[in-house]
Order: C-alpha cells, then sequence, then structure tokens
C-alpha cells in the first residue's frame, strides 16, 4: 500500500477548522463569529477535491459526536460542512450538541485517503492505517488515531474494529470477513 500523501497547507487546515465551527454555529441560527473566514472557499484545489472525510467532536477530552463519510462526490469542503452537522447533531450515540457547550469543543478532523482491500494484516499499522471490517451487511469503521488513543495494539485494533461492526472479536480471523484500510490525514 503506498502512503497516502496529501498536503494541506495551515490556512487549509485553519479554514477547514473554522468551517466546522461556522457550520455547528449556523445551526443554531448564530452567523457572528468567525464568519468572515469562512465565507468563502479559499483558492485551493485541494478543498475542491472529492475527498471522504470524518469530523470528531470531543468535550473535555471525551468523544462528543463522530461522523463522517468514507469516500465523497461532492468538494472536500462541502464534505467537511456536512459531516460537522452530523457529527454535532445526528450521532446516535449522542443526545445533539447545545448552543452552550461550542466553545468547549475540541475538533479533529481526518481526510481520508482511498479505501482498498488489506491483503495481509500483518502489514497493518497502529497509528498509520485505518481499518474497515465487513461480513454481511455488518460494518464497522476505525481511524488511524483510534489505537493509538487506546494504547491497542494490531490485533486488538483488528478486534475493536470488529467489535464496532457488532461482530465477534475474533471474526477478522474467519473467511468471509473483509478488511480494508486506508490512510488518512488528521488535524
Amino acid at each position: 500500500m503506498n502512503k497516502f500523501r496529501l498536503e494541506l497547507t495551515e490556512d487549509e487546515k485553519s479554514y477547514l477548522l473554522a468551517l466546522v465551527r461556522q457550520s455547528i454555529r449556523h445551526s443554531f441560527g448564530d452567523v457572528s463569529g468567525d464568519a468572515e473566514s469562512v465565507a468563502s472557499v479559499p483558492s485551493s484545489a485541494t478543498l475542491n477535491m472529492p475527498l471522504g472525510a470524518f469530523v470528531t467532536l470531543k468535550k473535555q477530552g471525551m468523544l462528543r459526536g463522530c461522523i463522517g463519510s468514507v469516500v465523497s462526490d461532492i468538494p472536500l469542503h462541502e464534505t467537511i460542512a456536512r459531516m460537522a452537522q452530523a457529527a454535532a447533531f445526528e450521532d446516535p450515540r449522542f443526545p445533539p450538541l447545545i448552543a452552550g457547550e461550542l466553545a468547549e469543543l475540541e475538533v479533529d478532523i481526518s481526510v481520508l485517503g482511498p479505501v482498498t482491500p488489506c491483503d495481509d494484516v500483518r502489514k497493518i499499522e497502529v497509528g498509520r492505517h485505518g481499518l474497515i471490517v465487513r461480513r454481511g451487511m455488518q460494518s464497522g469503521l476505525l481511524l488511524p488515531q483510534v489505537p493509538v488513543e487506546w494504547g491497542w495494539d494490531r490485533d486488538t485494533f483488528l478486534a475493536q474494529t470488529c467489535r464496532k461492526a457488532g461482530l465477534a472479536e475474533d471474526a477478522w480471523k474467519q473467511e468471509g470477513t473483509q478488511i480494508l484500510w486506508f490512510e488518512a490525514v488528521v488535524f
């Protein structure tokens, strides 16, 4: 697997992070704040590429919402705005965000590279690869930063991705289970 190479400038990263907050604020009817910084997309070929992305929201270091799209057919900046809304208001694990929480949120964005079948689980690198495990109608995805945050090794990462899919933790070893991997730029 070739290393996913996507260069985002600090200005592009700042724009996308501000876009997440502005997108959420807009849902509360607040159009003030950094509206000027996100009013128009900077001239950037990268921000107009159709790339999958996840928006992760944390409050006091704890997950508060995380939603994403593995692939996209719309520009990255539009995907980020949509995923910000979904992470704030549609993650079924959490109640919808309330306006008072916005100031306390930490925001992470993960821009995904291509998703391909993993030909050998021994090649999975914790911190580099994200995983998708599929079996039948069940599927689970974990971003590359998750096993690092939890201190997992490769086998635990595979087991936890199976758990996320609602499968037995050893389902990754069973014939008929598909393991996909991807890399991401996380900031």
